[in-house]
């Protein structure tokens, strides 16, 4: 073969000079580099996700073979007892609730109105930027100290005492940074078209966030009010030092003076100072009770969301 024949049969591909329909040893070898390695990512990822849902499966085993025997109806809703065996946790478990109902009722309005003012009104300046910095800085304060910071202010200077009103702001300083910053983000991922389509037909500002934005956004929304009443239902450190480790003696009690002692601080005090003879049973109960709870609560939460999600996007999948 001559010399011109040679070159116009050889093409240039990159750096190197290949056959045209000939793979050198060079490119399998790096072929089979690349899809071993994309094989053992994958790998790595499925044993990662394996391994987290596998840890989840054991623990909620655990906790739910542990305490499923122990719920009952007369457990859920009759007294605690200090001494005798056999009691319940009826004021404690009404007590979760109604702290966390009134934590929120709290936190809600004020995260919502912070996320749209900082997604939708505030400018990138250096105040903007202290805000953003102040919330996620308070996201990052140890409930303990929450907690201490709550007694100080809720229980002692206002002289509200170990309350449930106290426990229920200070959970509100909990939740607000990060329904502050969960909001602000699902208000960004609404696409800026639907903003400048509801501006050009004549909407006001305002009516484009509260008809447009905000229906659109409210999925994600949803999603960070359940991840948040889901942590303040667990928490003990705050109520502790604020809501206190006693219940009324009446149940339903609506006053938010009472002493709001809930299912998370009553395990905690069972385990710890409790003289029941019958502790480690009511503490497995009461983790069953709270695991099943919490899952109900996001399941109650979820499912509408993603109902309204399909309906805001039109998707039947």
């Amino acid at each position: 073969m001559t010399e011109d024949a040679l070159s116009k049969d050889v093409l240039k591909q990159g750096n190197r000079l290949v056959k045209p329909g000939v793979r050198t040893d060079l490119m399998l070898y790096r072929l089979r580099g690349v899809r071993l390695s994309d094989r053992i990512a994958t790998l790595l990822m499925w044993a990662a996700g394996i391994l987290i849902l596998g840890i989840l499966v054991v623990f909620l085993s655990y906790m739910l073979i542990k305490g499923l025997p122990v719920l009952s109806y007369q457990f859920i809703t009759s007294m605690p007892s200090d001494i005798r065996a056999g009691g319940g946790v009826g004021p404690q478990f009404f007590n979760s609730f109604y702290i966390l109902a009134l934590s929120m009722a709290f936190a809600i309005p004020l995260a919502l109105g912070a996320g749209i003012y900082l997604a939708e009104y505030a400018s990138n300046n250096r105040l903007t930027d202290l805000i953003r910095l102040s919330t996620e800085s308070l996201a990052t304060v140890p409930s303990i100290v929450l907690g201490l910071f709550g007694m100080i202010i809720f229980v002692n200077t206002l002289g509200m005492g170990f309350s449930i009103i106290g426990g229920a702001l200070t959970l509100m300083l909990l939740n607000i940074p990060v329904l502050v910053r969960v909001t602000e983000e699902a208000l960004r991922t609404v696409p800026n078209q639907y903003r400048e389509a509801s501006l050009a037909l004549g909407a006001t500002k305002w009516q484009t966030i509260w008809r447009v934005i905000l229906p659109n956004a409210l999925p994600g929304i949803i999603t960070g009010i359940t991840l948040s009443a889901g942590r303040a239902m667990g928490e003990t450190a705050i109520l502790i030092f604020t809501a206190g480790t006693t219940v009324s003696r009446t149940v339903p009690d609506f006053n938010v003076m009472a002493a709001g002692e809930t299912l998370a601080v009553y395990m905690w005090y069972v385990m710890a100072v409790g003289l029941v003879p019958d502790r480690l049973d009511i503490a497995n109960g009461i983790g069953a009770l709270l695991i099943i709870t919490i899952l109900v609560f996001n399941l109650m939460f979820t499912i509408p969301a993603k109902i309204w999600q399909r309906k805001m996007t039109g998707s039947s999948h």
